[in-house]
């Protein structure tokens, strides 16, 4: 059966410390992205809060039970009859932090959570270094998850360069691959529109991801550029630097033409590597 076409909003945000207004600006972007027609909304990683100082953050942090932003979203997604995508949450487990997703439906329950799988620890040549295994808990299995219009392949920032990932999420039957992000500024330049594109032309699948923008209060530069792909590797939308929302309308049956075209999903094949030493 051909689903209809839909649209769909990337939150773009500039989240600092203080989780009450990254809360504020995301209920409010979000209502003006319904009112436009948007009935899928995704916000970035890290939404509730941006903060690299690990006690900073800690000192903001509770349970998902007691998380002001999630029963905030609970109750717009229940309001507007919205499918909202929380592209992460810093959310209190035990000693440690889950950097966990939200698929939320429009009943207001949460249909399905996702903690991100490969964290990111990396000295970069400009002095900036991310310890993200010493403040998070690293997931240990990826998520699809079903919309009214195809099957959502869900992700995190920098599981985007991992690309079996999403490999094993079209296999899984996704149409719809996402991965909301708080890209550095830096690496954002070099690769973030590049990676959404192959990652969107390799399996046939559309691309959206929602990302946080701009100088954070906790010093930190962040890429922005939300964008949605389309499965032919086409930008249907970009934001640039600054905080707001973009929006395009999906249409899911450009999956299966792009995979009739190029049909890498079934003629794909896993062989031994043969290495040949010398000397």
């Amino acid at each position: 059966m051909t689903k209809a076409p839909f649209l769909a909003a990337c939150i773009q945000m500039r989240s600092g410390t203080d989780p009450l207004a990254n809360t504020d600006f995301a209920v409010k972007t979000i209502r003006e992205a319904a009112a436009n027609g948007a009935v899928y909304v995704q916000t970035p990683e890290m939404s509730n809060a941006v903060n690299r100082s690990r006690d900073g953050l800690r000192s903001t942090l509770v349970t998902e039970e007691r998380d002001g932003m999630l029963a905030a979203l609970r109750d717009l997604a229940r309001e507007k009859q919205l499918h909202i995508h929380i592209g992460s949450l810093a959310i209190e487990v035990g000693d440690k932090v889950a950097n966990r997703a939200y698929m939320l439906g429009p009943d207001g329950d949460i249909a399905a959570r996702y903690d991100k799988v490969h964290l990111y620890d990396v000295d970069l040549p400009n002095g900036e270094s991310w310890r993200e295994s010493r403040t998070y808990t690293a997931g240990s299995e990826a998520l699809a998850v079903d919309l009214p219009w195809g099957r959502l392949g869900v992700s995190i920032c920098y599981d985007i360069r991992f690309s079996h990932l999403y490999r094993q999420l079209a296999e899984a039957g996704c149409d719809f691959l996402s991965a909301p992000a708080c890209f550095t500024k830096q690496t954002g330049e070099a690769h973030w529109v590049v990676l959404h594109r192959a990652r969107a032309i390799e399996n046939g699948a559309f691309f959206m991801s929602a990302a946080q923008a701009g100088h954070h209060e906790d010093g930190r530069d962040t890429f922005g550029h939300s964008i949605i792909v389309d499965p032919w590797g086409r930008v249907l939308a970009e934001a640039e630097a600054e905080p707001g929302y973009i929006m395009a309308s999906i249409d899911p049956a450009l999956v299966a033409d792009a995979r009739a075209r190029i049909p890498t999903l079934v003629h794909a094949r896993n062989v031994p590597v043969h290495v040949v030493e010398r000397g």
